[in-house]
């Protein structure tokens, strides 16, 4: 692999296939940083609006390399080997200023935050620090001296905050995944509007240690990748506990209960958007094709508790953070994010014990909604705003922002932001699952069944930054998970994307004299269909590279071959046939429903 390979929109599969394959960190690594720069740079400043803040410096970078060479080395397991990442600019990374998005109040810190520090020792390298809104007060995107951020779709609108520059980052396939942090949606909102992942874990799963306080009660630190896959990877080496933070838990065991019923609030706010609003509805008609019941359930609990996030006395936590400092009268403090700190000042004592309760009476409230369903599904925004909508009216906008993001924090809730089909305007359109804290593994496997059953392109092949490279093949015989054949899959780097069915149009037949058995699917004419009645059968879904699926399709013997199938869902995928004329010695199994039953059967029969 050469130095001029194009590693724009890689993820971290894409990133650690290289490596195996033989690419050097330190050409590939270096030669990204120059693309960044010239991109993002002019005359040696950092474009007004870019989504960073600052590049790590070429001395930087390769002392981060050196210090990779080493780990190896040592041998250290290293699941992040050489993968790239952006910090959102108010998370501290040793030889890098911390700004908050204000000139300011940077400051050099001394160490890393402890999610850096169990990145960079998992092998991740850092290549900077991005933009944010103003001490990350702000769910739009606009509120940074350095300049608004604008979205990687359309510049026109908005691109979410606070944690911009991180999610647009990733969006334009600069880096595979970045970190940004979330009190009040700022690791979901950007990641709605950019098509990319924004994982926000328990409140406590990872240490913000290192972290410029908002409401420190409430803060977390976000992941945003490209697919749910790379952020379960990144929230793995993350949520470790820290005893250094006072508000680091440890993760509590909870069952991990497989996501079936999701709530949708019953009466939605869009507040004029009605192609967010249409969106939704095409979400929530996706997930029941996907094999989910979707339930109305009365929001109100949680769109009190999301009013008291602003309207009550935890603003006074941003207030202790940075109130002090946003007296003075800095030329780069925002007047946005200084009114809204400053009104912290005003509740007492009593007015926070009285929201205090208040809040512990809704978590209740929230909490006992899970007997009866297993997470929400909410638009993770409402409304898809214009530049100038935020301009003309920055607080009554924002707040919008946050009607199905604000409550999370306080209830004490995990959730997950994912691309779902784009609007008919073409701007993406997200949706967030929120389940209850430590719903880690359940959140991750809704994902990959979401991200699966519609298939959709990464953002920066969809804003052609990088070509789709992979195939989507559907197995129903000996390369099942399991299977003899199954290792020409693995070997090849294939991931399982789900369990599902074909069409109702196929037959399933035991084929005579292979070694070792295989079935064939043979898809019914037309004309067959009306006198037949043809099968849904099971079938899996493997995603694997464009290069290596010439060799795979190489091994596969007559009668067999690669055609198109289409699933119970109407998807049209790439997928094992078989020559009809093979069945004439081939016993039907099409009512067993799927090669694996079969292979039960024969056992069970001796």
């Amino acid at each position: 692999m050469t130095a001029d390979t194009d590693t724009i929109g890689w993820n971290i599969r894409d990133w650690s296939r290289a490596y195996r394959n033989g690419a050097s960190p330190e050409q590939l690594l270096e030669q990204l940083r120059r693309q960044i720069e010239l991109d993002e740079f002019s005359d040696g400043v950092l474009r007004h609006g870019s989504a960073w803040i600052s590049l790590v410096s070429d001395v930087a970078l390769r002392d981060q390399l050196t210090r990779l060479s080493e780990l190896k080395q040592e041998g250290t397991e290293l699941p992040l080997y050489g993968v790239p990442f952006a910090v959102k600019d108010n998370i501290d990374v040793r030889g890098m200023a911390t700004t908050a998005a204000c000139p300011e109040y940077s400051y050099q810190p001394d160490s890393d935050a402890t999610a850096v520090r169990l990145l960079r020792e998992a092998g991740a390298i850092v290549l900077g620090k991005t933009n944010l809104d103003q001490f990350a007060t702000g769910l739009v995107g606009t509120r940074s001296p350095y300049g608004a951020v604008a979205n990687a779709f359309n510049a026109d609108y908005i691109s979410g905050g606070s944690s911009s520059g991180s999610a647009t980052a990733v969006a334009m396939g600069q880096v595979a995944f970045s970190l940004g942090t979330d009190t009040a949606g700022s690791g979901r909102v950007p990641a709605g509007f950019n098509h990319i992942v924004g994982m926000k874990a328990s409140v406590g799963a990872i240490s913000t240690t290192g972290v410029v306080p908002a409401c420190r009660s409430l803060d977390c630190v976000s992941v945003f990748a490209l697919n749910a896959a790379d952020a379960d990877v990144v929230l793995q080496v993350c949520a470790q506990p820290d005893p250094a933070d006072a508000y680091s838990r440890s993760r509590t065991m909870v069952p991990n209960k497989r996501i079936r019923t999701l709530g949708i609030p019953a009466a939605p706010s869009w507040f004029g958007d009605e192609v967010q609003e249409s969106a939704f509805q095409k979400a929530c008609e996706r997930a029941e094709d996907a094999g989910f019941q979707v339930k109305q359930i009365d929001f109100s609990p949680m769109t009190e508790l999301a009013e008291l996030l602003y309207q009550g006395p935890w603003v006074s936590e941003r207030y202790a953070a940075v109130g002090e400092f946003l007296q003075q009268d800095h030329p780069g403090i925002n007047p946005v994010v200084k009114a809204i700190i400053h009104s912290g000042a005003e509740p007492t004592a009593v007015s926070a014990f009285k929201a205090e309760y208040r809040r512990k009476a809704l978590q209740s409230e929230i909490h006992a909604m899970f007997s009866t369903v297993d997470a929400f599904l909410v638009p993770t925004t409402p409304r898809f705003p214009l530049t100038a909508e935020v301009d003309a009216a920055p607080v009554e906008v924002n707040s919008q922002l946050g009607t199905y993001t604000n409550f999370v924090n306080l209830a004490d809730l995990a959730a997950i932001a994912l691309p779902a089909d784009m609007r008919t305007d073409g701007l993406p359109f997200g949706i967030t699952v929120i389940a209850p804290a430590w719903s880690d593994l359940s959140l991750s496997q809704f994902a990959a069944h979401w991200q699966a059953h519609l298939a959709l392109p990464e953002a920066p092949v969809m804003l052609g930054r990088k070509s789709d490279t992979s195939v989507v093949v559907a197995v129903v015989g000996a390369h099942l998970t399991g299977m003899p054949l199954n290792h020409q899959l693995t070997s090849r780097h294939a991931v399982l994307l789900e369990q599902t069915l074909t069409a109702r149009k196929y037959q399933l037949y035991a084929l005579a004299n292979t070694v070792p058995p295989k079935p064939g699917l043979v898809r019914l004419s037309d004309d067959a269909l009306s006198e037949t009645v043809g099968h849904s059968l099971i079938v899996e879904l493997w995603r694997m590279d464009v290069s290596a699926f010439g060799a795979f399709v190489e091994e596969i013997p007559q009668p067999l071959g690669i055609g198109t199938l289409e699933l119970v869902d109407g998807r049209k995928v790439k997928g094992f046939i078989c020559e009809p004329e093979a069945v004439s010695s081939a016993t039907d199994i099409s009512h067993f429903g799927g090669w694996r039953a079969y292979i039960q059967h024969l056992k069970a029969q001796g």
